[in-house]
Protein backbone atom coordinates (compact mmCIF):
# COMPACT_ATOMS: atom_id res chain seq x y z
CA UNK A 1 0.00 0.00 0.00
CA UNK A 2 1.08 3.71 -0.57
CA UNK A 3 1.55 5.24 2.94
CA UNK A 4 -0.30 8.70 3.03
CA UNK A 5 1.72 11.49 4.85
CA UNK A 6 -1.38 12.60 6.58
CA UNK A 7 -2.62 9.53 8.12
CA UNK A 8 1.14 8.42 9.22
CA UNK A 9 0.87 11.98 11.44
CA UNK A 10 -2.88 11.75 12.32
CA UNK A 11 -2.77 8.00 13.89
CA UNK A 12 0.70 8.73 15.75
CA UNK A 13 0.54 12.18 16.85
CA UNK A 14 -3.36 11.22 18.05
CA UNK A 15 -2.16 8.17 19.56
CA UNK A 16 0.50 9.49 22.06
CA UNK A 17 -1.94 12.71 23.13
CA UNK A 18 -4.29 9.32 23.74
CA UNK A 19 -1.14 7.71 25.33
CA UNK A 20 -0.39 11.04 27.43
CA UNK A 21 -4.29 11.72 28.98
CA UNK A 22 -4.16 8.06 30.09
CA UNK A 23 -0.98 8.66 32.32
CA UNK A 24 -3.02 11.78 33.66
CA UNK A 25 -6.31 9.92 34.25
CA UNK A 26 -4.25 7.02 36.19
CA UNK A 27 -2.13 8.91 38.06
CA UNK A 28 -4.98 11.36 39.07
CA UNK A 29 -6.83 8.57 40.32
CA UNK A 30 -4.13 7.11 42.17
CA UNK A 31 -4.29 10.54 43.74
CA UNK A 32 -0.62 11.06 42.63
CA UNK A 33 -1.22 13.92 39.52
CA UNK A 34 1.69 15.78 38.47
CA UNK A 35 1.90 18.89 40.19
CA UNK A 36 4.00 21.18 38.18
CA UNK A 37 3.75 19.18 34.53
CA UNK A 38 -0.57 19.13 34.77
CA UNK A 39 -1.44 21.96 32.56
CA UNK A 40 1.40 21.43 30.29
CA UNK A 41 0.38 17.88 29.74
CA UNK A 42 -3.06 18.53 29.43
CA UNK A 43 -2.63 21.41 27.24
CA UNK A 44 0.30 19.36 25.32
CA UNK A 45 -2.31 16.73 24.69
CA UNK A 46 -5.11 18.98 23.67
CA UNK A 47 -3.03 20.72 21.20
CA UNK A 48 -1.76 17.13 19.90
CA UNK A 49 -5.21 15.94 18.53
CA UNK A 50 -6.03 19.17 17.44
CA UNK A 51 -2.72 19.25 15.61
CA UNK A 52 -3.99 15.11 14.32
CA UNK A 53 -7.65 16.26 13.13
CA UNK A 54 -5.96 18.89 10.70
CA UNK A 55 -3.54 16.72 9.10
CA UNK A 56 -5.82 14.10 8.89
CA UNK A 57 -8.07 16.82 6.88
CA UNK A 58 -5.16 16.29 3.82
CA UNK A 59 -6.19 13.03 2.80
CA UNK A 60 -9.97 13.88 2.13
CA UNK A 61 -10.40 14.47 -1.11
CA UNK A 62 -13.45 17.05 -0.29
CA UNK A 63 -12.68 17.86 2.97
CA UNK A 64 -15.97 20.52 2.98
CA UNK A 65 -17.82 17.02 2.98
CA UNK A 66 -15.92 15.50 5.88
CA UNK A 67 -19.08 15.86 8.33
CA UNK A 68 -20.97 12.90 5.63
CA UNK A 69 -18.21 9.99 7.28
CA UNK A 70 -20.45 10.16 11.14
CA UNK A 71 -23.65 9.12 8.30
CA UNK A 72 -21.82 5.61 8.34
CA UNK A 73 -21.58 4.89 12.12
CA UNK A 74 -23.34 1.58 11.68
CA UNK A 75 -21.20 -0.34 9.16
CA UNK A 76 -17.68 1.52 9.43
CA UNK A 77 -15.15 1.74 11.74
CA UNK A 78 -13.63 5.02 10.41
CA UNK A 79 -17.44 7.00 11.13
CA UNK A 80 -17.11 5.34 14.15
CA UNK A 81 -13.57 6.61 15.21
CA UNK A 82 -15.68 10.62 13.52
CA UNK A 83 -17.47 10.15 16.27
CA UNK A 84 -15.11 9.12 19.31
CA UNK A 85 -12.33 11.77 18.40
CA UNK A 86 -13.98 15.21 18.91
CA UNK A 87 -15.80 13.43 21.82
CA UNK A 88 -12.26 12.65 23.26
CA UNK A 89 -10.94 16.27 21.92
CA UNK A 90 -14.05 18.15 24.05
CA UNK A 91 -13.18 15.67 26.87
CA UNK A 92 -9.53 16.29 26.88
CA UNK A 93 -10.02 20.33 26.00
CA UNK A 94 -12.50 20.51 28.99
CA UNK A 95 -10.77 19.10 31.29
CA UNK A 96 -7.27 21.94 30.69
CA UNK A 97 -9.78 24.55 30.84
CA UNK A 98 -11.45 23.71 34.02
CA UNK A 99 -7.50 22.40 35.13
CA UNK A 100 -6.83 26.48 33.93
CA UNK A 101 -9.77 28.71 34.96
CA UNK A 102 -11.04 26.71 38.17
CA UNK A 103 -9.89 27.10 41.95
CA UNK A 104 -7.41 24.44 42.93
CA UNK A 105 -9.69 23.07 44.85
CA UNK A 106 -12.46 23.08 42.63
CA UNK A 107 -10.33 21.59 39.84
CA UNK A 108 -9.47 18.83 42.36
CA UNK A 109 -12.31 17.74 43.09
CA UNK A 110 -13.74 17.47 39.19
CA UNK A 111 -10.46 15.32 38.49
CA UNK A 112 -11.46 12.00 39.13
CA UNK A 113 -14.68 11.91 37.10
CA UNK A 114 -12.82 13.73 34.07
CA UNK A 115 -9.61 11.16 34.59
CA UNK A 116 -12.89 8.16 34.72
CA UNK A 117 -13.76 9.26 31.52
CA UNK A 118 -10.72 9.57 29.61
CA UNK A 119 -9.45 6.29 29.99
CA UNK A 120 -12.56 4.41 28.71
CA UNK A 121 -12.56 7.34 25.22
CA UNK A 122 -8.57 6.57 24.64
CA UNK A 123 -9.67 3.20 24.85
CA UNK A 124 -12.29 3.34 22.68
CA UNK A 125 -10.51 5.95 20.14
CA UNK A 126 -7.34 2.97 20.06
CA UNK A 127 -9.83 0.65 19.05
CA UNK A 128 -11.87 2.55 16.41
CA UNK A 129 -8.65 3.72 14.52
CA UNK A 130 -6.91 0.37 14.28
CA UNK A 131 -10.17 -1.72 13.57
CA UNK A 132 -10.42 0.30 10.23
CA UNK A 133 -7.65 -1.53 9.11
CA UNK A 134 -7.66 -4.74 11.07
CA UNK A 135 -11.37 -5.14 9.71
CA UNK A 136 -10.02 -5.53 6.13
CA UNK A 137 -9.79 -9.23 6.01
CA UNK A 138 -8.04 -9.59 2.60
CA UNK A 139 -5.05 -7.13 3.72
CA UNK A 140 -3.54 -10.45 5.56
CA UNK A 141 -0.75 -7.74 7.11
CA UNK A 142 -3.68 -5.95 8.69
CA UNK A 143 -6.32 -8.26 9.58
CA UNK A 144 -5.15 -9.61 13.09
CA UNK A 145 -5.82 -8.99 16.90
CA UNK A 146 -2.57 -7.74 17.13
CA UNK A 147 -3.03 -4.73 14.76
CA UNK A 148 -5.29 -3.46 17.75
CA UNK A 149 -2.99 -4.56 20.68
CA UNK A 150 0.29 -2.60 18.93
CA UNK A 151 -1.45 0.38 17.96
CA UNK A 152 -2.96 0.52 21.73
CA UNK A 153 0.46 -0.38 22.93
CA UNK A 154 2.44 2.40 20.75
CA UNK A 155 -0.11 5.16 21.95
CA UNK A 156 0.65 4.18 25.72
CA UNK A 157 4.31 3.61 25.38
CA UNK A 158 4.78 7.08 23.52
CA UNK A 159 2.08 8.70 25.96
CA UNK A 160 4.52 7.44 28.98
CA UNK A 161 7.07 8.87 27.58
CA UNK A 162 5.75 12.44 26.69
CA UNK A 163 4.60 12.66 29.78
CA UNK A 164 7.90 11.82 31.65
CA UNK A 165 9.58 14.68 29.19
CA UNK A 166 7.29 17.29 29.90
CA UNK A 167 7.68 16.42 33.74
CA UNK A 168 11.76 16.72 33.32
CA UNK A 169 11.14 20.04 31.55
CA UNK A 170 8.48 21.52 33.52
CA UNK A 171 10.74 20.55 36.69
CA UNK A 172 8.30 18.19 37.91
CA UNK A 173 11.22 15.47 38.24
CA UNK A 174 9.42 13.63 41.12
CA UNK A 175 6.59 12.52 38.62
CA UNK A 176 8.79 12.10 35.56
CA UNK A 177 10.95 9.72 37.87
CA UNK A 178 7.54 8.09 38.99
CA UNK A 179 6.72 7.24 35.18
CA UNK A 180 9.92 5.91 34.61
CA UNK A 181 9.72 2.17 35.04
CA UNK A 182 6.33 2.23 33.66
CA UNK A 183 7.71 3.88 30.43
CA UNK A 184 10.24 1.19 30.39
CA UNK A 185 7.88 -1.54 30.62
CA UNK A 186 5.73 -0.51 28.30
CA UNK A 187 8.10 0.49 25.76
CA UNK A 188 9.39 -3.41 25.58
CA UNK A 189 6.01 -4.87 25.85
CA UNK A 190 5.14 -2.60 22.54
CA UNK A 191 8.75 -3.48 20.87
CA UNK A 192 7.36 -7.56 22.07
CA UNK A 193 4.26 -7.73 20.69
CA UNK A 194 5.18 -5.36 17.41
CA UNK A 195 8.06 -8.10 16.98
CA UNK A 196 5.72 -10.78 16.93
CA UNK A 197 3.59 -9.15 13.97
CA UNK A 198 6.98 -8.66 12.21
CA UNK A 199 7.27 -12.34 12.61
CA UNK A 200 3.81 -12.92 11.21
CA UNK A 201 4.04 -10.60 8.19
CA UNK A 202 6.94 -12.36 7.47
CA UNK A 203 5.44 -15.71 7.05
CA UNK A 204 2.44 -15.09 5.07
CA UNK A 205 1.77 -16.16 1.70
CA UNK A 206 -0.75 -14.50 -0.39
CA UNK A 207 -3.71 -16.62 -0.73
CA UNK A 208 -4.50 -15.97 -4.33
CA UNK A 209 -1.97 -16.36 -7.49
CA UNK A 210 -0.98 -14.74 -10.75
CA UNK A 211 -2.84 -17.73 -12.59
CA UNK A 212 -6.20 -16.75 -10.40
CA UNK A 213 -5.81 -12.99 -10.75
CA UNK A 214 -4.95 -13.30 -15.01
CA UNK A 215 -7.13 -16.27 -15.09
CA UNK A 216 -4.57 -17.70 -17.01
CA UNK A 217 -3.99 -21.34 -15.98
CA UNK A 218 -0.16 -21.79 -17.26
CA UNK A 219 2.11 -22.88 -15.07
CA UNK A 220 4.00 -20.46 -14.81
CA UNK A 221 3.00 -16.26 -15.09
CA UNK A 222 5.26 -13.45 -14.92
CA UNK A 223 4.40 -10.12 -15.86
CA UNK A 224 6.68 -7.96 -18.27
CA UNK A 225 4.68 -4.55 -19.01
CA UNK A 226 2.33 -2.75 -16.40
CA UNK A 227 0.07 -2.62 -19.78
CA UNK A 228 -0.08 0.71 -19.90
CA UNK A 229 2.10 3.82 -21.05
CA UNK A 230 0.95 5.73 -18.03
CA UNK A 231 0.13 4.97 -14.44
CA UNK A 232 -3.70 4.73 -13.09
CA UNK A 233 -5.21 5.02 -9.83
CA UNK A 234 -4.38 1.19 -9.24
CA UNK A 235 -0.45 1.51 -9.28
CA UNK A 236 -0.45 5.00 -7.59
CA UNK A 237 -2.11 4.14 -4.24
CA UNK A 238 -1.56 0.28 -3.97
CA UNK A 239 2.50 0.72 -4.30
CA UNK A 240 4.43 2.44 -1.95
CA UNK A 241 7.62 2.79 -4.72
CA UNK A 242 10.28 1.93 -2.40
CA UNK A 243 12.77 -0.97 -2.99
CA UNK A 244 13.27 -4.42 -1.54
CA UNK A 245 16.18 -3.01 0.53
CA UNK A 246 14.61 -0.25 2.03
CA UNK A 247 11.81 -2.82 3.03
CA UNK A 248 14.46 -4.61 4.77
CA UNK A 249 16.15 -1.95 6.14
CA UNK A 250 13.14 0.33 7.75
CA UNK A 251 12.01 -2.08 10.54
CA UNK A 252 15.61 -2.99 11.99
CA UNK A 253 15.31 1.43 11.69
CA UNK A 254 12.24 1.81 13.19
CA UNK A 255 12.90 -0.48 16.15
CA UNK A 256 15.97 0.81 17.04
CA UNK A 257 14.67 4.59 17.24
CA UNK A 258 11.27 3.68 18.25
CA UNK A 259 12.48 0.95 20.74
CA UNK A 260 16.24 -0.11 21.46
CA UNK A 261 17.26 3.76 21.89
CA UNK A 262 14.63 5.14 24.15
CA UNK A 263 15.04 1.88 26.32
CA UNK A 264 18.65 2.51 26.80
CA UNK A 265 17.94 6.44 27.21
CA UNK A 266 15.15 5.59 29.75
CA UNK A 267 17.28 2.99 31.91
CA UNK A 268 20.49 5.52 32.24
CA UNK A 269 17.71 7.92 33.47
CA UNK A 270 16.25 5.72 35.96
CA UNK A 271 19.84 4.74 36.84
CA UNK A 272 21.21 8.16 37.30
CA UNK A 273 18.27 10.60 38.03
CA UNK A 274 19.07 12.67 35.03
CA UNK A 275 15.73 14.02 33.89
CA UNK A 276 17.68 16.41 30.69
CA UNK A 277 17.72 12.38 29.19
CA UNK A 278 13.83 12.22 28.52
CA UNK A 279 13.47 14.33 25.51
CA UNK A 280 16.26 12.81 24.03
CA UNK A 281 14.18 9.51 24.64
CA UNK A 282 11.04 11.48 23.41
CA UNK A 283 12.61 12.50 19.86
CA UNK A 284 14.11 9.37 18.93
CA UNK A 285 10.91 7.56 19.96
CA UNK A 286 8.55 10.12 18.16
CA UNK A 287 11.23 9.47 14.83
CA UNK A 288 10.55 5.76 15.41
CA UNK A 289 7.21 5.65 15.37
CA UNK A 290 6.69 7.79 12.41
CA UNK A 291 8.68 5.36 10.70
CA UNK A 292 7.16 2.37 12.14
CA UNK A 293 3.54 3.61 10.61
CA UNK A 294 4.98 4.12 7.55
CA UNK A 295 6.12 0.78 7.22
CA UNK A 296 2.90 -0.71 8.56
CA UNK A 297 1.41 0.78 5.81
CA UNK A 298 4.02 0.21 3.06
CA UNK A 299 4.50 -3.30 4.13
CA UNK A 300 0.56 -4.43 3.68
CA UNK A 301 -0.13 -6.02 0.09
CA UNK A 302 -2.98 -5.37 -1.42
CA UNK A 303 -4.29 -8.50 -3.45
CA UNK A 304 -4.98 -6.31 -7.21
CA UNK A 305 -1.37 -5.98 -6.86
CA UNK A 306 -0.68 -9.54 -7.71
CA UNK A 307 -2.09 -8.10 -10.98
CA UNK A 308 -0.44 -4.74 -11.10
CA UNK A 309 3.17 -6.97 -10.67
CA UNK A 310 5.17 -3.98 -11.41
CA UNK A 311 5.16 -0.33 -12.23
CA UNK A 312 7.32 -0.72 -14.42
Amino acid sequence: MKPALSIILFTTIAGTAQGLMVVLAVTTLANQPPVEALLPMLWTATCMLVLALVASFFHLGHPMRAWRAVLMWRTSWMSREVIVLPAFMALAGGWAVWATLAEPPTAAAAAPWLAALVIPGALLLWYCTAMIYACIRFVQEWAHPLTVVNYTLLGLASGLVASGTLGALAGDSAFASSVTGWSIATTALAWFTRGLSLRRNARLKPKSTPQSATGIQAARVVQKSMGMTGGSFNTREFFHGATAQVMRKTPLAFQALAFGIPLLLLGWAWATSSPPIWPLAFVSQAAGLLLERWFFFAQARHPQNIYYQAVS
